[in-house]
């Protein structure tokens, strides 16, 4: 899987993601122009829309008929990162169940497993690298069981 971003100029970028077109951009007071979304709302918009995809997964491995449901993704900002992401499920789904649902979504949500792995990350300009961030160091925390 790979997305380009292409710089517009100030602090905007535009990807193509298959037949998909995503505008990041900055808000005016940090000297964009609001036309996109924020990159740190794009990493929240990711975990959310993939632990959601996950509960409703594991839902229709199970047999469940999964109610309406939402899931929102929250950023503790600590410096240049965010120190903590909580994603908070809400559901007219029967509680017991839907914690089920969840506890089983964590083993499968792409996006929180890679950031809970602190994954490698190479920076490349062109082909030669210039850093290489190794995975973290700390073990991942394990997964809650059913």
């Amino acid at each position: 899987m790979e997305v380009t971003a292409r710089w517009e100029g100030g602090y905007r970028c535009t990807m193509r993601i298959r037949q998909f077109q995503l505008r990041v951009d900055e808000p005016p007071a940090s000297g964009g122009t609001d036309t996109g979304m924020q990159p740190t709302e794009v990493l929240l918009a990711s975990v959310a829309s993939c632990f959601t995809l996950a509960i409703a997964h594991v839902a229709m491995k199970t047999g469940a008929a999964l109610a309406e449901m939402s899931v929102t993704a929250t950023g503790d900002y600590e410096g240049p990162r965010f120190r903590r992401i909580i994603v908070r499920v809400d559901s007219a789904h029967p509680v017991d169940d839907l914690v089920d649902l969840a506890r089983r979504a964590i083993r499968v949500c792409y996006v929180s497993n890679t950031l809970r792995g602190g994954p490698e990350i190479e920076y490349l300009v062109g082909d030669m690298s210039i850093h290489r961030q190794p995975p973290s160091p700390v073990e991942a925390a394990p997964l809650p069981t059913p």
